[in-house]
């Protein structure tokens, strides 16, 4: 896992900013899907490689969702759903295995 990215404790989740909270699920996510084949953005605080697959190592991967903090944050704790976010216009996916529903929401009880 990058140094940029940490999974937060308890304590340090019910104090977090949105910068961290981001972070944390994205490491979060990273430790669920381990591999580099889909590049998932949140600007402007973090972006992650995860999923098993071809690697990308240059320039613009092949698979890339993007969204924001918001968005993120609601996908990662159950909010909302992947395929709602996507239908909304929230996320953009686009390549391969980017689907995440599989994987989410990220938070445990």
């Amino acid at each position: 896992m990058p140094a940029r990215l940490k999974v937060l404790t308890p304590a340090q989740l019910a104090t977090a900013d949105t910068k961290a909270l981001v972070k944390h699920y994205l490491a979060v996510l990273e430790v669920r899907a381990p591999g580099r084949s889909v590049e998932v953005r949140v600007p402007p605080f973090a972006a992650v490689q995860v999923i098993e697959g071809v690697r990308h190592t240059r320039g613009t991967p092949p698979a890339v969702i993007e969204t924001d903090a918001e968005t993120w944050l609601a996908l990662a704790t159950g909010r909302t759903t992947w395929h709602q976010a996507v239908d909304d216009g929230a996320v953009r996916a686009s390549g391969e295995r980017t689907d995440l529903s599989a994987y989410l929401p990220l938070a445990t009880s």
